[in-house]
């Protein structure tokens, strides 16, 4: 039974929870605020919450400086890539593991989230021999292949299988009564209840993607290549100095579509977390 807090209770709850979310929403105000501040104002002590002057330049300086819209463009196609990848791959494989008997598939389970246990720097080394000999140095190929195929699926398949586990049995049975086959099951059943899971698994994927640094510096070298993360420490001064004003309306720019992809995505991934045993 649930019990209604009185209205001073709640009033309390909201006070507390606006004090709990200063120290998230301040460093992104800070970011926002000073990349249309002049470079003098940035650091002033005390902090300037609201700019005293606003000096939009610095957006457009983003885009002489280097070419950000061919950089923006190269981050947005790969996470996008990405994204629809995983979600492919970690549905069949999380719907397999939970579905289908096969022989050993516990234990060939208990190998793939082994695959969580390995940090990405074990790797690099071996991918980047790898990667030499198939020609695809200085391309985006590492950036799209690694994620979907390798450790970073396995996350996204344990998400999925831990979806397809908790739908009833009786809806495959019914199914197969139909006379649907294996896929046609997943295909037309299975895979259309998973959209939580899928909202929950894009998300992370997408994030994951749009982030990820040390994957492309080890593989590109061009500027034209370059994702955002590569991007955003290209803007230094002729001493090696951070432009800092140029660098938040980059930073600025670049935290926009993970903010879009979430607030759209949000109330289906967090129910795909709650289906999946991930709730706090």
């Amino acid at each position: 039974m649930k019990t209604e807090l009185s209205p001073r209770a709640q009033t309390l709850a909201y006070l507390t929870l606006c004090v709990l979310l200063i120290p998230f929403v301040f460093p992104t105000w800070w970011m926002v605020t000073s990349s249309v501040k002049p470079v003098s104002q940035i650091f002033a002590f005390p902090p300037d919450i609201w700019p005293r002057a606003f000096d939009f330049s610095s957006y457009s300086d983003v885009f002489k400086i280097q070419p950000f819209a061919l950089q923006y463009w190269n981050s947005a196609y790969i996470a996008a890539i990405v994204t629809v990848g995983t979600m492919a791959v970690a549905s069949m494989a999380g719907y397999a593991f939970a579905r289908i008997k096969f022989p050993f598939a516990n234990a060939i389970f208990m190998v793939v989230l082994v695959g969580l246990l390995i940090p990405s720097e074990v790797t690099l080394v071996p991918l980047f021999q790898l990667f030499l000999k198939w020609g695809m140095i200085n391309t985006h190929w590492p950036l799209i292949l690694v994620p979907i195929f390798g450790a970073p699926a396995v996350f996204a398949t344990f998400i999925m299988r831990q979806f397809f586990i908790s739908l009833p049995v009786e809806l495959e049975e019914a199914a197969r009564v139909d006379g649907l086959g294996r896929f046609k099951i997943f295909w037309t059943i299975a895979l259309p209840l998973a959209r939580p899971a899928l909202a929950a698994v894009a998300i992370f994927t997408f994030l994951g993607s749009w982030n990820l640094y040390l994957e492309p510096i080890v593989f590109i070298s061009s500027s034209d290549k370059f994702t955002l993360p590569q991007a955003l420490t290209q803007f230094t001064d002729a001493y090696g100095g951070p432009m800092w004003n140029i660098q938040l309306a980059a930073a600025t720019m670049t935290a926009i579509p993970v903010l879009i992809v979430f607030i759209v995505a949000q109330k289906q991934f967090v129910e795909g977390l709650a289906h999946t045993g991930l709730k706090g």
